[in-house]
This record gives structure tokens, sequence and C-alpha cells, in this order.
């Protein structure tokens, strides 16, 4: 794209931060939105995100294929039904997670924001004490300390009390901790409907539009049959 100036509009990605947590289809969900939306994505899938996408899907993530292997995720259903989406990942870059000299790693970067789904406790530990071991580590707390958005979708039960002391220092720091908690009120009654909402409440939360899931109007009885 480019300006009435004749100058180029910088690409601003949104930075999705896959850890090693259960719950692939939550961060597969936020990824087909975002780029529905029209929005450019950076990807960083920790080396632990690795074994549970081939764990859950049965197929590896590759840095050497990785668009290859994006695409065959995406394109699962949160029921592990492949080829259930058709998904388009030209607007997508990938970072591998060792790459700490990769664009993220830096403040002067340009980024919208990161959303990390799902977020292993491990992970939380590991930007509520700025330790960067890795780039997704390392690409959170630069958002943190650029004060852009950052939205946490922790995916662990229950919690003790040294993650919950992380999530407050996460919680002050700035960030939007979202537990990966379906609701009901939205009328999902397949496992699709439940992903989908806790993804669309994390681009909520990060002020991405979207249309995920029925939003709640105030009405009782709302839901129709078979929806």
């Amino acid at each position: 794209m480019t300006s009435t100036t004749g100058t180029s509009t910088p690409r601003t990605p949104w930075i999705v931060g896959v850890s090693g947590a259960s719950g692939t289809p939550y961060a597969a969900a936020v990824l087909r939105a975002l780029l529905h939306a029209g929005e450019a994505v950076d990807l960083v899938v920790s080396r632990a995100a690795r074994l549970t996408i081939l764990d859950e899907t049965g197929h590896p993530f590759r840095d050497a294929h990785a668009r290859e292997d994006l695409r065959r995720w995406l394109a699962f259903g949160a029921d592990g039904t492949p080829g259930a989406f058709d998904p388009d990942v030209s607007a997508v870059r990938h970072w591998p997670a060792g790459d700490l000299a990769a664009g993220p790693s830096s403040g002067s970067y340009p980024a919208r924001g990161m959303l990390i789904v799902p977020a292993s406790t491990a992970c939380v530990a590991g930007v509520a004490l700025g330790l960067s071991k890795d780039l997704l580590q390392r690409a959170a707390s630069v958002t943190l300390k650029e004060r852009r958005p950052l939205v946490v979708a922790v995916r662990e039960t229950p919690l003790h009390g040294q993650t919950l002391r992380h999530l407050v220092s996460l919680d002050d720091a700035g960030a939007v901790v979202l537990p990966a908690s379906p609701a009901f009120y939205a009328g999902g009654s397949t496992a699709q409907h439940l992903v989908d909402f806790v993804a669309g409440r994390a681009l909520d939360a990060a002020g991405v539009p979207h249309k995920l899931y029925r939003r709640w109007e105030g009405e009782l009885g709302g839901r129709t049959a078979g929806s």
C-alpha cells in the first residue's frame, strides 16, 4: 500500500505467541479471525507448542515448512476434523522461537500488540519475571515495555498461588489476563463454538472486530433451537 506522498505504509502486525499449553485450537481460531479481519500476523510458536500441535493434530510444525504446516494446522476444526477451514496464510510471517534477533525482539519493530494463546503457566511465569528465554517471552516483554496491548489467554486448571501471583503481576504491568474459559450463553453446541467464544473474547480484549460468537443482548431465551 502506498500513501499519497509516495511512501509505503509500514506493515504493522499483531504478534501471536503459541506456548506449550493444551489448547492449540484456541490459537488456530485467533489466527483465522485475525486474517479474516485483514490483519497482518507475526507468529511465534514455542518449542513446547510444537509438541502440543503434533499431539493435538497429528501433524508437526516445522521451521523449514512453516507456511505449509501452518495452513494444514489452521484447516483443522476444533473437533479434529481436517479440512474444516480453508485458510489464506499469506499475511503471516513466522519467526523461529529461538531467533532472539528477530523483528519482534525489538521495541523499534512496528507491531500493534500481542496475543499469547494459549499461555502455559511456564510462559506466564517467564513473562511476569521478564526472563526472555525465547522469542515468545522476549516479544511479550517488548510489548509491555512499549505499552502495547498484551492479551494472555492462560490455559491451566487448577491454579496455584505462585501462578496467581504471576498473573497479578501481568495485570499490574498492563496485560489483559484472559482465562480460556468458554461460556454457554452464546448458544455454543459444538467444540468449535466454545473455542470460538474464547478466541472472540481474546480479540475483544485486543480491539479486533470479529463475528465469532453471538453477543449478549440483555434478554433471556436468546438461544434458538439448533443454534
